[in-house]
């Protein structure tokens, strides 16, 4: 299962660094790999192919109804601003945008100004 973990978590730093999100390091969120934005983690891995992404609660609940597929949410994180990602289903312009979205979230506001969103492909 780690060797799946490795795989998952090297995705969405490859994916982050893609998309130019500034001032990204590699850090831990309770005992899981992480990325962090000067210190504030915008996504953990929860478990094999479970990603927890930040966002705003009005967005999780139309992302969870328009894409049951792609994102949900445990009772832990009912009326929690992150919600979970299935890896294995989500393509990489998806992640992408959502990886953006939860930076944006955690980034200074200085910082997250000086940000372009990359055109997509």
């Amino acid at each position: 299962m780690a060797g799946k973990q490795e795989t998952d978590f090297e995705r969405i730093t490859r994916l982050a660094e893609a998309a130019g999100l500034l001032e990204v390091t590699r850090g831990t969120s309770y005992g899981t790999p992480a990325l962090e934005v000067r210190g504030k983690s915008f996504v953990r891995m929860k478990e094999a192919s479970v990603l927890v992404v930040m966002c705003a609660l009005e967005e999780k609940e139309m992302l969870i109804e328009l894409a049951p597929d792609l994102y949900f949410e445990t009772d832990h994180y009912k009326g929690w601003p992150a919600m979970l990602v299935r890896l294995d289903v989500i393509g990489d312009q998806d992640l992408t945008q959502r990886l953006i979205s939860a930076w944006r979230q955690k980034a200074p506001k200085r910082l997250a100004s000086g940000f372009v969103t990359p055109a997509p492909n």
